[in-house]
Formats: structure tokens, sequence, C-alpha cells
């Protein structure tokens, strides 16, 4: 059943750079703190499911709208949605918190931006739990099936006519490709706000450009924190080598679990098990 708890029930809001960034704040205050990142195109609606059981375990719950996305500012420019933007974006958030370490949970976007934190924000990310996509390096080495997935990668770098492929006849695309019933009226509505599907596709044009769909895996050092892997075996986008794979980039422990019969969007598809997963690794962590 679907929980109906409303993740904005509580928000602040900050400015980073002149870009307004709202999250949601949640649960005690004193408890150890929890980060949860959505992906495209989400917001932090997408852990409406998560944010009670973890409250309920004694956890503080950080989620917020990555900058282009749900309540917070859409940046014009495609170099605003770079890497290091986004994951600047989130130790403010940390910051106006009084956040020092936190448990990283990112899904789709949010696990590749969750990788990125756990090397350059070693002091800020206490542990990591990537939701389907894995360690960039495991990406790239992942073979013809991951880049036959990644087709839309590439049309996502055309201004124009992938928001015109996305939105036309009533966005029909986004509902039948990105088919999640549950999400996508939610989806479309965030999506057609004035500038809006331009920004949310700026993380792709500003990190995923064409000759990084092709480049060979570039020399970065292992993650030293301990990670959690979620792959789903309906997961139309994200071949499990490329999460399996990651084993390889994590100095820390390293747990991979795997979903039967659950689709990408493991928090709304699978929450129940999810939640138990997340519990029992973050419990183990302080």
């Amino acid at each position: 059943m679907e929980a109906s708890f409303d993740v904005y029930s509580s928000t602040r809001q900050i400015r980073r750079d002149g870009v307004a960034l709202t999250f949601a704040d949640h649960g005690p205050e004193g408890g150890p703190a929890v980060l949860l990142v959505h992906g495209f195109p989400d917001s932090a609606r997408l852990w409406r499911n998560q944010v009670p059981a973890l409250t309920e375990a004694g956890f503080r719950v950080l989620a917020p709208d990555l900058r282009g996305y749900g309540r917070s500012d859409k940046p014009v420019e495609v170099e605003a949605y770079a890497m290091h933007e986004m994951a600047a974006d989130l130790v403010a958030v940390l910051d106006a918190a009084g956040v020092e370490r936190v448990h990283y949970v990112g899904h789709d976007w949010g696990a590749a931006i969750g990788w990125y934190m756990a090397l350059r924000e070693l002091g800020r990310v206490a542990s990591l739990v990537a939701l389907s996509v894995g360690h960039p390096n495991a990406f790239r080495a992942a073979g013809i099936r991951q880049k036959e997935k990644s087709w839309y990668m590439l049309l996502f770098q055309f201004p124009g006519v992938a928001e015109e492929w996305l939105s036309r006849n009533d966005w029909e695309t986004v509902r039948t490709w990105l088919g999640q019933p549950s999400e996508v009226e939610h989806w479309i509505a965030d999506l057609s706000r004035p500038g809006a599907l331009t920004a949310a596709l700026g993380l792709y044009r500003a990190n995923m450009t064409p000759e990084a769909l092709v480049a060979p895996p570039i020399d970065l050092p292992p993650v030293s924190q301990d990670v959690m892997g979620v792959w789903s075996d309906r997961d139309g986008a994200l071949v499990e080598e490329q999460m399996t794979g990651s084993a390889r980039y994590v100095a820390g422990e390293w747990r991979y679990e795997r979903l039967e019969g659950v689709s990408h969007w493991i928090p709304v598809d699978s929450p129940g098990h999810l939640n138990r997963l997340l519990v029992d690794w973050l419990s183990s962590r302080g």
C-alpha cells in the first residue's frame, strides 16, 4: 500500500551562489543523519515511503530537491549541472542542517552523485547506498549491452529535440517509456513548469556527453567508505554488471543486493524491501 506521507511537510530553503535549494528535514535532530538523493525525473517526493521508516528507526533524514528539479531553482546554463556543482549543493545542505557526516542514499543520478561525493567529499560521507547506478568505472566497463541501454543519453544531448520527444502528444513518451503509474502524473506536472524539462536534462548534458559515453574508464581511486549496491532485475536502463562490477572500486565493505521482479524505480516499486535493507545497513553503522 502506498504511503500517504508528505515529504514536503517539513522543508527548508537555502541559497548557494544565487540558486535556491529546497530540502526536507525530518526526524530527531541528534539522530544519525541520512541524505536521500533522487535522480531523473524525480524530486524528494520519491522518498515518501522511506522517510517514515528511517525516522521511526531513529535517523534524521534530509531529502533535497536537486537543482533543476522539484521546488529548487532551475538555472538555464548547462554547466550549472556539472557534477561538482551538484555535490557542492549537497554539501551546502549538510552545512545548513548542521550535519558534519552523513550516510548517503542515492537513486539514479542521485547514486551517480553519491559515488562522486564519496570520492571528493571524503570527510562528509560516512557510507554509501547506491540504488540502480554503479561506480562510474564499472558503468563504462559494462560493455556493449550497457551502451545499448544508454541510447537515450545520446538523444538527450540535442536541445529542443529531446524536449519535443519527451513532451509531444501529451507527454506520450514519458507515459509509455518511463512507465511508472504511481509517478508519471507528478513527473509531468513538475516537468511542465517553465524551463523545468530543459533544466532536468541538464544533468545529462553536463555530465554524459557523447565523448563520455564511449570513453574508457578513467583513473579513479577506490571508494574508501562501506558501500551497498542495490540493483533490480527489471531495470530497463542499467545492466547488472555495472553494479556488481563496482565491487572492484570499493576499498571498504561491499554488499550487493539483487531485487527480483522490481523495476528501475526501486523506492516506490519495492518500498518495504528497500526499507528493511536500509534500516539493517544503516543501523549497523551508527
